[in-house]
């Protein structure tokens, strides 16, 4: 896979963080904010895998998410990080009844961390493109009407033409993954710098 250096010091640190995460597990398994950060780094990690692999390590983050959950069940960032990976679970389903189960999951977390912290308004913000995907089946639609097209579009056949469409069709996806992977890392760091293993130095800007 053909990595900017951005990325790939991207992908080091959350490897990093995700190891660390797994050797504190090891020393106390009921740590949440440990397993928060561990959830957080497979979902990072999940954006530089490809089908299955992507699927599979959101649904472990899932895991761990949901195990931190059982510790403290009125963690709020571990709640959002959870919708966050729900979301990212909906996007890549298949089949639109998936997709509708996943977006409500992801809404009722969301709304939980917001009564958990109702000022934040990263929070909030998530509650709102979240709530619209779940009341909307067809933007999902779109959203996998447009992938076909990128698809199509990435053929050796392909137009300059396609090619220009595939962008604009890509950026109502990105524009609504962008900040929750962006997001979710910030959260990570902050988890690491406040522990007590030194934290990996932050993804550059």
């Amino acid at each position: 896979m053909d990595l900017q250096q951005s990325e790939f010091d991207r992908l080091l640190f959350f490897e990093a963080a995700r190891k660390t995460s797994e050797a504190n597990y090891a020393k106390n398994p009921l740590d949440a904010e440990n397993l928060t950060r561990w959830g957080g780094s497979l979902l990072e990690l999940a954006a530089f895998q490809n089908g299955p692999e992507c699927l599979n390590m959101i649904k472990e983050a899932v895991s761990k998410l949901e195990e931190a959950l059982e510790v403290n069940p009125r963690k709020h960032d571990t709640l959002w990080c959870l919708g966050n990976a729900h979301t990212q679970h909906a996007f890549l389903a298949g089949d639109q009844e998936t997709a509708k189960i996943c977006f409500t999951k992801a809404t009722e977390c969301f709304q939980q961390a917001v009564e958990e912290d109702p000022g934040n308004e990263l929070y909030l913000k998530s509650l709102e493109v979240t709530a619209k995907f779940s009341q909307t089946p067809d933007l999902h639609l779109e959203l996998q009407r447009q992938a076909s097209q990128q698809a199509a579009a990435t053929s050796p056949s392909a137009s300059n033409t396609k090619a220009s469409k595939k962008k604009k069709s890509s950026d109502l996806k990105y524009d609504i993954c962008g900040w929750i992977i962006l997001a979710v890392g910030i959260v990570v760091w902050a988890g690491m710098a406040k522990s007590h293993v030194p934290p990996p130095p932050p993804p550059p800007r």
